[in-house]
């Protein structure tokens, strides 16, 4: 007993300095643990041990495998910057890598300390340094935007095209960087719809030439569309049934568009061309198992 309270009293202090930024693990299957409903505090249970012979010896049983919550590697973490203005520095060049163009909704929705009077501030740096451009990137947020050179030269070849290049659709979870809307744009609005999209875990967006088409919130249940086109809707469904096959998401059962049921809608045509399968609650794309 006294073993199991020693380890237990362990778990408990790594989940605490963990919580505290100081430790972390080279494996997630103690986080896997928690989020199946595992505790922070697994107690183990002891078996009886088995005396065994080896070589005209007798051992005792090895002992109990460690639980999941304990598993892998734990270390410490390297200490904190303390230079807030390097941290400031490192911050806003980890924005332009992640975001490509950054706004003023893309700070704000990370959340970075100072804001975006901060972070425009050490830009406006890297401006001066050559290290990226200040411009009107995109439409309706204004010139206080900062955009690698790279960036820019890769927009510009998008502008140049005489024709439009083929429908392009990506399927991204809601919170992820690349996902725009939220952050450095608006949601769209649906009239009549009291429904609305966010940035919020387990949901998917579903882009198409970098316009938002679908947003499923976790399991795809309720669906909103911001597109009436069919050819539109047949790339986003194609996609976001792809990316669920091959990701291996959880099964989406779209029950409700725009609030209205799904059946003769023109995103449920495409969504059983895409491989959704028709359901009494309503079209259904099981997980690969």
């Amino acid at each position: 007993m006294a073993a199991a309270e020693n380890e237990q009293s362990v778990l408990e202090a790594l989940w605490s300095l963990t919580w505290s930024g100081y430790v972390t693990n080279d494996t997630f299957a103690p986080i896997r643990s928690l989020l199946a409903g595992g505790s922070q505090a697994h107690k183990v249970k002891r078996r009886a041990p088995r005396a065994r012979t080896y070589r005209g010896m007798s051992l005792t049983g090895s002992a109990a495998p460690r639980p999941t919550s304990i598993g892998g590697r734990w270390s410490m973490l390297p200490a904190l910057e303390t230079d807030a203005a390097r941290r400031a520095t490192v911050t806003a060049g980890l924005l332009l890598d992640r975001y490509g163009v950054v706004t003023r909704g893309a700070v704000q929705a990370e959340g970075v300390p100072g804001g975006f009077a901060q972070a425009y501030r050490v830009l406006a740096g890297f401006e001066e340094a050559g290290h990226c451009r200040r411009g009107y990137v995109i439409e309706k947020l204004g010139a206080a935007q900062f955009a690698a050179s790279g960036t820019v030269d890769r927009l510009r070849t998008y502008a140049g095209l005489a024709d439009p290049p083929p429908r392009h659709a990506v399927t991204l979870a809601a919170t992820d960087p690349a996902n725009p809307y939220g952050a450095a744009l608006g949601w769209p609005k649906l009239d009549g719809v009291s429904h609305r999209p966010g940035r919020k875990a387990g949901g998917l967006v579903v882009l198409v030439d970098g316009a938002l088409v679908l947003s499923l919130e976790r399991g795809g249940r309720t669906v909103l569309s911001f597109s009436d086109d069919e050819e539109v809707l047949r790339a986003a469904a194609a996609d976001l049934a792809a990316t669920a096959r091959t990701r291996r998401l959880d099964t989406l059962t779209v029950e409700k568009i725009n609030g209205e049921g799904v059946y003769g809608t023109p995103l449920a045509v495409a969504l059983q061309e895409a491989g959704f399968v028709a359901t009494p609650r309503g079209f259904t794309l099981r997980k690969v198992v």
